[in-house]
């Protein structure tokens, strides 16, 4: 096999979605699974999550919430927070999903097509608490509480989640958004919404800040082990990177030895000369990022086809390699083509 591979440890995405909830309990996790599932590959992902017990899944969109209920069947809760078009609002509703919602425009969109629908749809509000991710500002809350109240007195649409996006970049400012966030929780009690869930931090804050995990803790990087970059390292963490970007060597020369992995399979050229890679129990510098192949320097014992990772549990890690070129981990697998095979060895 010359054709670079994605291979993931659905064992190892297991043990770190156990650390994660041991960690956030009582409230539990709800896995993100954007991106297809950063990459590794959704319906694997969210079928070996099911069965680890975890019922919550956030989806960005509606195409990948319907791939998420149609592997994890009609038990779980599946949470999108994004939706275009009221073709995609009829089929979330269909398929029983969770919508997010950020502004008065979508809501009136999901309450028609829930009178098309005949049934209620289920709705988190999200506030503003200054990230301007979207969401509804602050100033205009109690009017959209209002309009809901009406709306679900009509039988279209329950308010069953407030929600928001925080920037994570200082605990100051995440102490304001947080306070913005229980205001508005207030508020929609003081409505007469009964929640059941309120859901704020991501990976970060939900492992460093017990305050702002709520309900629910949206975690996505941890449970795939990929540590933040600046952060904390992943042993601190407890987690493990689930995959492995495993290419073959094409060609070797007294100057470099050639991979069998490159742009067009999703590695950056950014990364030349800038990043190394752990192979021959040595640090082996990134010498160049073509189409289709990356030369890198060197290293006792390299022949054709051997097989070697670009970035894995083992070696460099994905986030390693982001750092060299003032990125994140989570982008490197993402940028992963989907052309490239993913593969589930001892599944």
């Amino acid at each position: 096999m010359t054709a670079p591979e994605l291979q993931v440890d659905l064992d190892a995405l297991a043990a770190n979605i156990a650390v994660v909830r041991a960690r956030v309990a009582p409230a539990q996790l709800m896995l993100i699974v954007k991106d297809d599932a950063y990459g590794h590959g959704l319906t694997a992902v969210v079928t070996r999550a099911a069965a680890e017990g975890v019922v919550w899944f956030g989806a960005f969109d509606v195409r990948e919430a319907l791939r998420t209920r149609a592997a994890v069947g009609p038990k779980a809760r599946v949470f999108s927070w994004l939706t275009v078009g009221a073709d995609e609002i009829a089929a979330a509703l269909a398929a029983d999903i969770d919508l997010g919602v950020g502004d008065a425009g979508f809501l009136e969109d999901i309450a028609a097509a829930a009178r098309t629908a005949g049934a209620p749809a289920r709705v988190h509000l999200k506030i503003d608490t200054g990230l301007h991710r979207n969401g509804i500002r602050p100033e205009e809350w109690d009017a959209i509480l209002g309009r809901a109240q009406a709306l679900a007195t009509e039988g279209l649409l329950r308010v069953v989640g407030v929600w928001s996006h925080i920037a994570e970049a200082s605990d100051a400012e995440d102490d304001t958004a947080r306070a913005l966030f229980e205001d508005a929780v207030t508020a929609a009690e003081a409505a007469g919404f009964a929640l059941d869930v309120r859901h704020l931090s991501a990976s970060a804050a939900s492992f460093a800040r017990p305050e702002f995990r709520y309900d629910l803790a949206r975690v996505g990087a941890f449970c795939y082990g990929i540590r933040p970059a600046g952060g904390p390292g992943q042993d601190e963490l407890g987690i493990r990177p689930v995959a492995s970007l495993v290419a073959t060597v094409t060609h070797v020369a007294d100057y470099a030895v050639t991979l069998g992995v490159g742009s067009l399979h999703g590695l950056p050229s950014t990364l030349a000369q800038h990043a190394h890679l752990e192979v021959g129990g040595d640090r082996r510098e990134v010498q160049h990022v073509g189409a289709t192949h990356t030369m890198v320097a060197p290293w006792r014992g390299a022949a054709v086809g051997q097989r070697v990772a670009v970035f894995g549990p083992d070696g460099t890690s994905a986030t390693d390699l982001a750092e060299t070129i003032g990125t994140v981990g989570e982008e490197l697998l993402v940028r992963v083509s989907p052309l490239v095979r993913r593969a589930y060895p001892g599944r």
